[in-house]
């Protein structure tokens, strides 16, 4: 019974770090600014976009998915078996429950993106690459804004 318990308590806790890890996953988008890019200056230029294609912007990788994973695979491993039989599973269960965090933690965090190619009204033609989450297509007139950082965005 006390093993059934620590399982619930442990998958409770890999729900509530899942909601976190989401949650602090950074933004992509062309349309969401953080905290530090608000009330700084930044450079805008203008030009026409010459073509958009769909891609994948890969998920986050950090150590938090795959702890948990590890955590949560060798507390269900615990309660099989006993003995070293226990032991065994319990190692076994923290290994694949580290891939299978891992591996969740990258496909929870994956976004439909769009690389971008604009033609600035100087005639240099530059690449951006953010979230889908604008209508963008081919021929519009749009507005490069790039931060101090670097981060650029192309914005109608």
């Amino acid at each position: 019974m006390k093993t059934l318990k620590s399982a619930i308590i442990m998958i409770f806790l890999v729900a509530v770090v899942a909601v976190y890890v989401t949650g602090c996953a950074s933004s992509r988008s062309g349309q969401v600014y953080s905290r530090d890019e608000a009330r700084q200056v930044q450079t805008v230029e203008n030009g026409t976009v010459e073509s958009v294609k769909q891609v994948m912007i890969e998920g986050t990788k950090t150590p938090v998915g795959t702890a948990v994973g590890a955590v949560t695979g060798g507390v269900l491993g615990s309660t099989v078996g006993s003995g070293s039989g226990r032991t065994v599973a319990t190692v076994l269960g923290a290994l694949a429950g580290a891939a299978a965090g891992t591996a969740a933690e990258e496909g929870i965090t994956r976004k439909q993106g769009l690389e971008i190619i604009v033609k600035k009204d100087n005639g240099q033609s530059i690449v951006v690459v953010q979230e889908a989450d604008v209508l963008i297509a081919a021929g519009d007139r749009v507005r490069i804004i790039t931060a101090a950082d670097g981060t650029t965005r192309v914005s109608k």
